[in-house]
């Protein structure tokens, strides 16, 4: 097992020796401390810590020092971040620890985890007609066949055929150019594309392989052909090369490699999506693990959205559809078989069979088409109805829709949704709902068996949410109708269908207790970002302080910034608020947008680039038209792909300085690295608390209102400020910290609306962090003068 090497007794202070630098920050020192006398009792520390604390070392650091203890039950570490960016700096800090390790210690062993997309040798190379849109389909069919070849033959035979076609290729004496299959460069000993038995059947060699490979009993690690102990990071190319060149599955081996890896750095998904967890990372999700959740600001929103269900009105479709082909075999007699679906008239004995083991009967399977064939009549009843109210005239003219919300309750009067008042009047019945799921499952397993074609099954996940929306309460969640609008040009000729994606939702509000379930399965961890205060908020929304009432010690950490406060200079003006009340629409002209006009250009002539951070995208294009008149390149960046974001992010950077106006809502304020001189300045516009006119937003607060304190007058926080004010913040601090990333950097903070500035009703100054008296209060007419006072200084 890793880690083995070092069996020498541990103290306090031993953390030392495979500490990846020659010397820890103060600040590192106290949190990697207080990390281990955490985790020692089972414990969590919730820490913020400002760009240069060295965050990631901290954690990694702790972490490993536990699973090198002798004396200590972890086993390894598992890194979960939200950003691309920060997955990075893991691995980069993890290859610095390894590098300097002490001669007598083993490298640790660490591996980031990927999607199949990303290690399959045919989507890799393009071979087989795979691609990044099809390859989840097409692997699970080409597995599924594989298995069940292997269940006639053996699956040594099959990789053993692959290998002999490669081989007769050769022996032809034909052209050899393209014969051997090249994963990123390493020869495999396949064809370039999949295999096909005498029978016509495709699957995969490489997976063949990894089951001839597969031990009866005991370790899947067994299956890996090569030695990863002293690997150290395994990374993407490395797992495939490895794998590739050995003619087995990489993706297989990252599965066989996980349980022994020492370090496992994944997305927040590979532990908090339950689907994800029953399939992939389970093991990974005990006492003997370590978790270090980075980000951690981001954990509630993204939890919130994992664990919630919705299935799309498309889909609803599918599994309607699929369900008739399961019932079409058992509903023709004998006479008329050959009517029969294509590839299931020869089904009827393995459906019977599928629904005998299963205990599903065919009146469930004819109950729940029929309801979800009236559950979208329903849906549609509903969107139409919907539109005529809200937007007459939108079948001749759909230009102006939008995304939309129609809610199946008051989302601040807790109560039975709509969607199951009309199920239960149209009579159907709970067992309707909370049989789907099983039903649903039945029908994918019968597809899957009865039908050539690789798709991914549209009724077992509908059947899933069914079951969810039967399970769940009327008080922590709220159900929905979300209209997601497509392509602008499409027209409403053919009803709401050729404008909208409809879906139906149940949306978890309060996934505090989702979030703590889960971390309580681990032995204890870091939860760590640059912008996590208040943290008794956070424990309170991430359900720390519940794991903490139960016995489990959670210490708290806060460390500002440690670089030379002379390099900096950091203002809260005291402009009027930011609020629509105040600001109007874009093409209003009035003082208050007068005064954010004059500010913005201000900061916008600071030497180098400068961030502009507005509430909206709806905002960005005002903020870009009143800085025409600042000697600057503007860019403004919309919301769009990633590619774009990318190729924007790249102009930004080069050449001379440019003011780029963005969204706080966007990608480019969070997890961007603007070190060095590509930023010299930011600024943010008001506070970006979302539309609290929405109604999922609003159930949102209820919530928090009713398990976080109410309306905060015995010194709680209102949900308000839980759900919506303390994010924003977090939100616009995020883009100020993208200004000093390193002792060297000079550059300018600006936080412009009053409610950063003064202590009053609804001030934000408290959510500030550890850098709050940074932020120096002053008035709009004084704000150019503190700037042009640093900059000539």
């Amino acid at each position: 097992m890793p880690g083995t090497a070092h069996e020498a007794s541990v103290t306090r202070e031993d953390w030392r020796e495979i500490f990846g630098h020659d010397e820890p920050y103060p600040e590192q020192a106290d949190g990697i401390d207080a990390a281990v006398s955490a985790a020692r009792d089972s414990g969590f520390v919730s820490l913020e810590g400002a760009c240069g604390t060295g965050k990631t070392m901290l954690a990694l650091t702790a972490g490993v020092h536990l699973t090198r203890d002798p004396d200590s039950s972890y086993e390894r570490v598992v890194v979960l971040t939200s950003v691309k960016q920060q997955l990075r700096q893991f691995e980069t800090d993890l290859r610095t620890l390894n590098g300097n390790l002490p001669d007598d210690y083993d490298p640790v062993t660490g591996m980031t985890l990927v999607g199949k997309a990303d290690v399959c040798p045919y989507n890799i190379e393009s071979r087989a007609g795979i691609d990044d849109a099809n390859v989840y389909d097409r692997c699970e069919g080409l597995r599924d066949r594989t298995r069940g070849l292997a269940d006639e033959t053996t699956a040594g035979s099959l990789a053993s055929r692959a290998r002999s076609q490669q081989v007769g290729l050769a022996d032809s004496g034909a052209e050899q150019s393209g014969q051997f299959m090249e994963v990123l460069g390493e020869p495999t000993p396949y064809p370039p594309d999949t295999v096909e038995t005498d029978g016509d059947v495709e699957y995969c060699p490489f997976y063949a392989q990894y089951l001839d490979d597969l031990p009866e009993e005991g370790d899947a690690s067994e299956a890996v052909p090569f030695d990863f102990s002293d690997e150290g990071l395994i990374e993407r190319d490395d797992l495939v090369r490895l794998s590739a060149s050995h003619g087995t599955c990489p993706h297989s081996m990252m599965g066989a490699i996980l349980g022994h890896a020492e370090v496992v750095i994944g997305n927040y998904y590979h532990a908090f999506d339950p689907t994800t967890v029953g399939s992939f990372t389970g093991e990974l999700l005990d006492e003997s693990t370590f978790v270090v959740c980075d980000e951690a600001h981001m954990l509630e929103p993204r939890v919130r959205d994992l664990v919630s269900e919705r299935v799309g009105d498309s889909t609803l479709r599918d599994a309607e559809s699929e369900l008739a082909r399961v019932l079409q075999p058992l509903t023709l007699d004998g006479a008329s078989g050959e009517r029969t679906t294509a590839g299931l008239s020869d089904a009827r004995e393995l459906i019977r069979a599928e629904l005998d083991e299963s205990d599903v009967t065919v009146d469930e399977l004819a109950t729940l088409r029929e309801f979800i064939r009236d559950l979208r009549g329903e849906l549609a009843d509903r969107i139409e109805s919907y539109l005529d109210a809200e937007h007459r005239g939108w079948r001749a003219d759909p230009t102006d829709l939008s995304d939309a919300e129609i809610p199946l309750r008051d989302p601040e009067r807790p109560a039975v949704d709509d969607i199951t008042e009309w199920a239960d009047e149209a009579g159907y019945t709970d067992a309707v709902w909370s049989r789907a799921e099983t039903v649903g499952a039945v029908v994918g397993r019968v597809l899957d068996e009865a039908e050539d074609e690789d798709a991914r099954r549209a009724v077992p996940g509908v059947g899933r949410v069914l079951a969810a929306w039967y399970r769940t309460d009327h008080t922590d969640y709220f159900r929905e109708i979300e209209l997601e609008r497509t392509n602008a040009d499409t027209d409403a000729s053919t009803g709401w269908r050729g404008v909208y994606n409809a879906s139906l939702a149940v949306h978890n509000c309060v996934p505090g207790d989702a979030i703590a379930e889960r971390l309580g399965e681990f032995g204890g961890g870091v939860l760590m970002s640059a912008t996590l205060a208040p943290l008794d908020v956070f424990e309170e929304v991430s359900g720390l302080a519940d794991l903490e009432a139960d016995g489990r010690p959670v210490i708290q950490r806060e460390y500002g910034l440690s670089f030379p406060t002379e390099n900096r200079v950091s203002f809260a003006v005291d402009t009027p608020k930011f609020t629509y009340d105040n600001r109007g629409p874009p093409d209003e002209e009035n003082e208050t947008r007068r005064i954010y006009a004059n500010a913005l250009r201000a900061v916008a002539r600071s030497p180098g680039n400068v961030l502009v951070g507005m509430p909206s995208y709806a905002e960005t294009e005002w903020a870009a038209d009143v800085l025409d008149a600042v000697d600057k390149e503007i860019l403004i960046d919309e919301s769009s792909d990633d590619d774009a974001t990318e190729r924007l992010k790249a102009e930004f950077f080069r050449g001379d300085g440019k003011v780029l106006v963005t969204s706080l809502r966007g990608t480019l304020t969070e997890g961007v690295d603007y070190r060095g001189d590509r930023l010299a300045a930011a600024v943010v516009c008001g506070v970006p608390i979302v539309n609290t006119a929405s109604p999922r937003t609003r159930a949102v607060r209820t919530a928090y209102d009713r398990e976080f304190g109410g309306d905060g007058g015995d010194g709680s926080r209102s949900g308000f400020e839980t759900a919506l004010t303390v994010p924003a913040v977090r939100k616009a601090r995020q883009a100020i910290g993208r200004v000093i990333r390193g002792p060297e950097e000079v550059g300018v903070r600006v936080l412009l609306d009053a409610r950063y500035a003064r202590d009053s009703w609804d001030s934000v100054r408290e959510y500030l962090g550890p850098q709050r008296e940074e932020f120096q209060p002053v008035s709009p007419d004084m704000l150019s003068f503190g700037l042009t006072q640093f900059w000539d200084g």
